[in-house]
């Protein structure tokens, strides 16, 4: 096959039947399921095109209180995220101290723990009648409302998602060029105006990708309400609309397009700030910000910080492990005596949710790799038409809220059977397993499309000149360069999937093809049941901080085998 003028493979039928292939399932799982949620919020009983619908949304005061009260609680967590995460990585980038090892922890800490998992914890701790209430009542009299109604969802999605902020605004705060803060200092400007009128512009685009991702995760978040037991916001609304009204019900359908239109209108909208506007430097090797010491005052009010935070990030770990452990933890600020009998409980009673959990996330991962990695292929290494559209649908799916796909799902697949079982494809597992697949598709394509831009067409053209086929190039040459970032993709989509609550609440049929997200609500459901679901939360924190841990080991690794290479190849 004949290469064109830039290195790239022209059209072939066998990249042609892999390109149609991956069109294929992301049609069939993505944009159908989405599009006949579109359609059906948008049409009558008898198949006529309405707006009524939303019309009827907007009359009803409990689905326009949920709106605003999602739009609310998205916007404040937001804003909470931003006033945790600015200072620390402003701290990170622009003083020297030792605290910088634990800011990094902190970046990573909240993010194993699933938002509806921590919020049980956050409970018992900053509750009515949590630790901190009864200690604060007893010795000064007043008590907090930190965790009553839309304020704890706010508190648990603000220590949960700020890490996106942090780790993306340290990298924007990294790669400032120092002389432009050298320039306004010499005309005059520091401190606070130094940072307000300087620097933090010059590190907005990493602030506003940072906090349009927390944006977005807030606003479809379905699981935090539904364990603080609060309804009136539009993902839990959308599920109680589908499993109590039912799948014909439009305001269902109505609720579900709202939800995906915000996510997109915040992701447009985080774009649009930015558009127009010069942020790049001139930044050469070790030319960023200059690190200063911190004087006294500062270094006791940096620490005095990251401290805070710190308490508040470890609150949720260390208020599941302390539940788990607990016989019984109620109106006191510590648990009355600790036990092993909820995680026997577990192992004895669930042992099919944890095997459930490996089976859909090992298999969804598996699929994410292949479908990532025939992507990223077809899209830097081949010039057939339309192949950015491949990268484009796949990356669409961040956009759509987990109960969105589900009911898409539910409504597309309704009626079919699996052939030659008399079974209701709905009634299985397959769709679990392929929901989690579409929902990380995103991840494992971006470990993909950074692990093939790193290897050279140079490696790939010496094979072909050596007589190796394409098909045997890539099993050969690509795929075991791209093994590292394959890899990591993998484990990425794997530990994301693991506490996916969203579509699996939709989609488990039977509690005999539950996962563990599920079995850690239905447990959490109970106060008899909490001492399991928080055993079951722990075994999935440490499932997700091994896999985080072994995903970076993973990158490392591979980058420090690409290092020698680079340098071969930059002698003269």
């Amino acid at each position: 096959m004949r290469n064109s003028q830039d290195g790239q493979p022209r059209f072939t039928s066998g990249l042609a039947l892999a390109a149609m292939l991956v069109l294929a399932f992301l049609v069939l799982f993505l944009v159908v399921p989405v599009g006949s949620v579109f359609y059906s919020a948008f049409v009558n009983a008898d198949g006529s095109f309405t707006f009524g619908h939303f019309g009827a949304f907007f009359h009803q005061t409990l689905l326009k209180d949920s709106f605003f009260n999602s739009l609310y609680v998205a916007l404040a967590s937001t804003f909470w995220a931003s006033v945790i995460a600015i200072p620390l990585a402003y701290l990170t980038v622009r003083f020297r101290f030792r605290g910088a090892l634990i800011i990094q922890t902190l970046g990573v800490l909240p993010l194993i723990m699933p938002p509806f998992v921590g919020a049980v914890a956050l409970q018992l701790i900053f509750g009515r009648s949590g630790s901190v209430n009864l200690l604060l009542d007893e010795w000064l009299g007043v008590t907090l409302p930190i965790m009553d109604g839309l304020n704890g969802i706010i508190f648990v999605e603000s220590l949960h998602y700020f890490p996106f902020i942090l780790l993306n605004l340290t990298v924007a705060l990294r790669n400032i060029d120092g002389a432009m803060e050298e320039a306004a200092v010499n005309l005059g400007a520091k401190g606070w105006r130094l940072f307000r009128r300087v620097i933090f512009p010059l590190a907005l685009p990493g602030y506003v990708a940072g906090a349009s991702l927390v944006f977005v995760k807030v606003f479809d978040d379905l699981g935090t309400p539904l364990v603080l037991g609060v309804t009136n916001m539009l993902a839990p609304q959308a599920y109680l609309r589908i499993t109590q009204v039912g799948l014909d019900d439009p305001l269902g359908y109505v609720i579900s397009v709202i939800m995906i239109g915000f996510s997109i209108l915040a992701l447009w909208l985080s774009a649009k700030a930015l558009k127009g506007k010069d942020y790049s430097t001139l930044q050469k090797g070790g030319g960023s910000l200059q690190q200063r010491e911190l004087t006294g005052l500062q270094t006791i009010l940096a620490y005095a910080w990251i401290l805070l935070v710190l308490l508040l990030v470890l609150s949720p770990h260390i208020g599941v492990l302390l539940l788990s452990l607990a016989t019984v933890w109620s109106y006191a600020p510590l648990p009355d005596g600790y036990t092993l009998e909820h995680y026997a409980t577990i192992f004895q009673d669930s042992p099919g949710m944890i095997g459930n959990t490996l089976l859909y996330c090992g298999l969804a991962a598996g699929i994410d790799v292949i479908l990532g990695t025939a992507i990223a292929y077809l899209m830097l290494r081949t010039r057939l038409p339309g192949r950015q559209w491949l990268d484009w649908i796949a990356s669409a799916a961040l956009a759509v809220p987990g109960i969105v796909l589900a009911i898409g799902f539910m409504r597309t697949f309704r009626g079919i059977e699996i052939p030659g079982t008399g079974t209701a494809l709905t009634g299985t597992w397959i769709l679990i397993m392929i929901a989690y697949s579409v929902r990380r598709l995103p991840y494992a394509l971006r470990s993909c499309v950074a692990a093939l831009q790193q290897i050279n067409l140079s490696l790939e053209e010496a094979a072909a000149s050596v007589g190796a086929n394409r098909y045997r190039t890539i099993r050969r040459v690509v795929i075991p360069l791209m093994a590292g970032g394959m890899l990591a993709g993998f484990v990425t989509s794997f530990i994301t999937a693991a506490v996916e609550l969203s579509a699996t609440i939709m989609l488990v049929t039977r509690d005999s093809d539950a996962p563990m997200s599920y079995g850690i609500y239905l447990y959490m459901q109970s106060a008899s049941g909490r001492g399991p679901g928080a055993a079951l939360g722990v075994l999935a924190v440490v499932a997700v901080a091994v896999g985080t841990y072994a995903s970076h080991l993973i990158v490392e690794r591979a980058s420090a085998r690409q290092r020698p290479a680079r340098a071969l190849k930059e002698i003269p």
